[in-house]
Order: structure tokens, then C-alpha cells, then sequence
């Protein structure tokens, strides 16, 4: 059995909501979550962000049941679904002057025997608690983390980088993109926890593991609460799926 909170703010800087996310009804057959913190001009992000989320939604919906239900063909159809995005939004930002340049972040959770399937691209975040322990299942694509990878700057000098928002991946960006998607166990007493940098730029991921080992049903609330405490810089969501 899943159980899942979700919350989405505005924050306290911005003046539009630009992050979207999507997670499966109860009844629903097929467990899909899905989380993107849009960006550009005008309202080019919150286009952006709804536009890829439910093309995504719609494209693995459709076609989940004319795939083979291994692992290879589960990830293969989740790839396909971004690349499907991606053309979406590509597309529609064509359209006109003023979405220009728009895109999105993307986070899918496909959840199927046991197993969460991922699709990553951007910087927004997917974590699974196991134990006692939290761990980061996603690598950002920045510039920041790729200094990082590098060894040019430490983790701690990356949390107040002054590029620390430039993407090297996005959906609508470019009109390929190449995402992250892998498969992880998903066993009984595993949360697994979806974010925006809205979040995690603001929030320590002691203090995310903290408030949902304190009080899951009230975490997401509790930490937007948090971020905006904080300063609230950005759009702020969370999703948490608990397998109890």
C-alpha cells in the first residue's frame, strides 16, 4: 500500500507558481508521480512545467500496457516519454516570442513490483529514505554539481554558488535531451521523497529527513513552512510516497 502527501507554495519572492506535479489517484492501476519546476519569462515556466508533466502523464499511460513489463522496457518507455516531452515543450516555446527559451525541470516515479522506475532531468531532486538513512538517487545536472564532480569547489561552497540555478539540462531547452533513468527497489517501509531547489536550496537534507521521521502526514507542509522561513527564494514542492 502507497500512502502519499504532496504540497506545492509559491514561496515569498515570486509572483507566479511555476512548478507543477502530478500524483496517481489511489485507484489508479499504474503509480506514476511526477514533479517539474518550470522556468522563463512572462508565464513560460508554469506553461512549461504543466505541459511536460502531462505529456509525460498521458504518453506512459497510453502505452505502459503495449510494453513488455521488464525492467529494460519499462525504463526504455520512460526515456521515450522525456524525449516525447521534450518535443512538446520544445515546440510550443516556438510558438511564441514570449515563450522563447522556456523549460523545465522533470522528475518521474513510476512505481511497479516493488521496484520505483526514475526519470531525471534538471535539478529538482528524488531521495529514498530506507532505514533510517536517506540517500539521493539523482545527480543535478548544473554547472555547480559538475564543478563539484570536478573537485573545483567542495559541497559546501556549492550550496551559495553564485551560478548555483544554471542548468545544463532542461526539458524544452534544446531539441534533443538525454535523461537520467534508472530502477531501484521500492520495498515495504521505503518513503521516497520528490523536490524542487525551492526546497533543497534552502532546506538541509538532515532537515528533510527529520521532519518526515517526525510527522510524515504534516512533512511537506512542515517543510515548506521551512523554506519559507528561510526566505522562500522560489517555488517550493514536495511529494512523499511511504510503501507501508
Amino acid at each position: 500500500m502507497l500512502r502519499v502527501f504532496a504540497n506545492t507554495d509559491i514561496g515569498k519572492a515570486r509572483n507566479m507558481n511555476q512548478d507543477y506535479y502530478y500524483v496517481s489517484d489511489y485507484a489508479d492501476d499504474l503509480k506514476i508521480y511526477i514533479l517539474a519546476d518550470g522556468m522563463g519569462g512572462y508565464n513560460g515556466g508554469e506553461i512549461a512545467s504543466e505541459l511536460a508533466t502531462t505529456s509525460v502523464k498521458n504518453y506512459i499511460t497510453s502505452n505502459f500496457s503495449g510494453i513488455e513489463h521488464d525492467k529494460e522496457s519499462i525504463q526504455s518507455l520512460i526515456k521515450s516519454a522525456i524525449e516525447y516531452a521534450n518535443m512538446v515543450v520544445n515546440e510550443k516555446a516556438s510558438t511564441s516570442k514570449e515563450l522563447e527559451g522556456m523549460g523545465t525541470t522533470l522528475e518521474i516515479c513510476l512505481i511497479y513490483n516493488n521496484r520505483v522506475y526514475i526519470g531525471h532531468v534538471g535539478d529538482s531532486r528524488v531521495y529514498r529514505i530506507r532505514k533510517g538513512i536517506m540517500r539521493k538517487l539523482t545527480t543535478d545536472h548544473s554547472y555547480v554539481q559538475k564543478l563539484v564532480k570536478d573537485g573545483t569547489i567542495t559541497k559546501e561552497e556549492a550550496q551559495n554558488h553564485p551560478k548555483k540555478n544554471m542548468l545544463l539540462k532542461a526539458i524544452g531547452g534544446a531539441t534533443l535531451v538525454e535523461p537520467d533513468v534508472m530502477v531501484k527497489g521500492f520495498l515495504k517501509g521505503d518513503i521516497l521523497v520528490i523536490s524542487s531547489d525551492g526546497l533543497t536550496n534552502m532546506v538541509t537534507d538532515e532537515q528533510i529527513y527529520s521532519e518526515i521521521n517526525r510527522n510524515i502526514e504534516r512533512a511537506a507542509i512542515n517543510l515548506i513552512n521551512k523554506a519559507n522561513e528561510k526566505g522562500g527564494y522560489d517555488n517550493i514542492t514536495v511529494v512523499i510516497i511511504e510503501n507501508y
